[in-house]
């Protein structure tokens, strides 16, 4: 069958890395993500568009053995001789220096991102601010939004699962977006579980940004998982369009959940993932409110990019 590939892919397959060979062969057969991900689905594998799309772009590599399944059918799928894809996934074919993973900038993702670079350097962050938490890795994180009547976001409760790669992390740096015409000078932070408060910077006026510093009791040692939960209480925007997270670098699961006052409910709620504010959905799925005026969506290895829920509400 290799002879009935093209000269380029037979090369890719031959020597790799992963992400060419895949991105030569999915060219090779001309399917888009959303028809490979349906035939997969056909094959009993369940595998997101933004998943492939990061693997063929050679910013994720699969995991072994938990991608194994999903590699081997996309032998199949993409009509490829079996082991071809399988043989250039493991530690030893991947690209220089994958480990140690480099994080989006937050002005990559968002309108914002500058302004929050600005105030994560008042906390003394590094000068490059692709370097901040990158002692740690995401590995869960869980997030409840609350919306009062006025249809305006009130609250924002986030639960994050970290694993120390480095020894020493004694911090985590998160970072707040308001919706338009929220009041930074008005938001209350509160670390709830895990961390204590340490500074919070903020810009007043313009677009709504905040960067908050969450201080550990003792600095982690490597291989170390660390739970911790902190809250952000707002209210002072206009009537808000839905909830995106910002994801950085690569988080294994990530659970978003709006929950609504029952006297103002939305009258449609999107599950979305997009590489970065201004772009087209990569992922985009209607969500059901339930009766308890409760909405979610669950994100399996989301990131880089953004990942959240858009809330019509006419």
């Amino acid at each position: 069958m290799v002879s009935e590939l093209p000269d380029g892919l037979v090369d890719a397959l031959r020597y790799g890395p992963f992400h060419r060979a895949l991105r030569e062969a999915i060219s090779c057969r001309g399917l888009s993500l959303a028809r490979i991900t349906a035939h997969l689905g056909r094959l009993g594998i369940n595998t997101g568009q933004s998943t492939l799309s990061y693997w063929q772009r050679g910013m994720r590599h699969p995991e072994m053995p938990a991608s194994l399944p999903t590699v081997r059918a996309l032998e199949t799928v993409l009509r490829l001789p079996s082991d071809s894809l399988v043989v250039l996934v493991g530690p030893q074919h991947r690209p220089p220096g994958f480990d140690r993973e480099k994080a989006t900038s937050f002005a990559d993702l968002v309108e914002v991102g500058k302004i929050t670079a600005d105030l994560l350097e008042e906390l003394d962050a590094a000068p490059e601010v692709h370097r901040c938490n990158t002692s740690m890795r995401v590995r869960m994180v869980q997030e409840v939004v609350t919306f009062g009547a006025d249809r305006v976001q009130r609250s924002v409760r986030s639960k994050l699962v970290v694993k120390a790669v480095q020894p020493g992390p004694y911090r985590y740096l998160a970072v707040y977006h308001g919706d338009d015409g929220a009041d930074m000078t008005r938001v209350v932070v509160r670390a709830e579980e895990g961390c204590r408060l340490g500074r919070v910077r903020w810009r007043a006026g313009g677009p709504g940004a905040l960067a908050i510093e969450l201080l550990f009791d003792r600095r982690l040692a490597e291989g170390e998982t660390h739970v911790f939960e902190y809250s952000v209480t707002d209210g002072t925007g206009v009537e808000s369009p839905g909830y995106h997270r910002m994801l950085r670098t690569h988080c294994a699961s990530y659970l978003l959940q709006l929950r609504f006052n029952r006297k103002a409910l939305p009258a449609r709620c999107t599950r979305r993932v997009l590489a970065r504010e201004d772009a087209l959905p990569a992922e985009s799925e209607e969500l059901v409110c339930t009766a308890d005026a409760l909405v979610s969506a669950y994100f399996p290895d989301a990131g880089p990019g953004l990942a959240g829920i858009a809330v019509d509400w006419r």
